[in-house]
């Protein structure tokens, strides 16, 4: 099972590259996506946040107040640990299970992982075998986050300053995506290094 782990800060447009990786075929498994579904309504780990952090995280219709969270924990590091150490298992768990799942089902020439804090976390050591990085410009990373969410600029440093630095994760990278372009000039990358991990996994099979 050959997994490519992609990353990026905050605004650098990772859920964008996966977005291009799916449309080739490419099986992805997202963090983000697994987040959500362990915080949605009925959910156990919701019981285990409102213990934590107190039930006005959750409103009455049972759902988690998502925004609310988000400014608390990222104005205070000690209260993002505690998130993370409720999410981080069981995301880990869902990730690894749905990997295996899409190996089983599709056997696909490789799989991406999409995980915002890949180089934070020592949990997927040995789980990837290449990390790429999609990167840009920190002025417009706070500009795409701010773009796509309600998050004030304030908030978006938070969450970049809650991340590895830019420098660290470019060191890291064993591929980088540049995108500080177009979308289309996005595509095209993302199709042109899609061809070299398809000769990548030939090539270690």
């Amino acid at each position: 099972m050959f997994i490519i782990g992609l990353t990026g800060g905050i605004g650098s447009g990772k859920s964008e590259a996966a977005k291009q990786f799916a449309l080739l075929g490419v099986p992805i498994v997202d963090a983000d996506v697994i987040a959500h579904e362990l915080t949605a309504t009925g959910q156990p780990i919701l019981a285990d946040i409102s213990r934590v952090f107190g039930a006005e995280f959750i409103t009455t219709d049972g759902e988690l107040n998502r925004a609310k969270l988000r400014a608390h924990v990222f104005n205070n590091a000690d209260e993002r640990l505690k998130l993370e150490a409720l999410l981080h298992p069981a995301i880990h768990d869902r990730a690894l299970l749905q990997l295996a799942e899409n190996e089983a089902k599709l056997h696909p020439a490789y799989q991406i992982l999409v995980m915002p804090l890949l180089f934070e976390s020592q949990r997927y050591d040995g789980v990837t075998n290449k990390t790429l990085v999609i990167d840009c410009d920190e002025s417009l990373q706070i500009k795409r986050a701010m773009a796509r969410s309600s998050m004030t600029e304030q908030e978006v440093r938070a969450m970049m300053e809650a991340q590895v630095s830019r420098a660290t994760r470019l060191e890291c990278a064993d591929e980088v995506i540049e995108n500080n372009g177009s979308l289309a000039d996005l595509t095209e990358k993302v199709a042109t290094i899609h061809k070299n991990f398809i000769k990548t996994c030939i090539v270690s099979q």
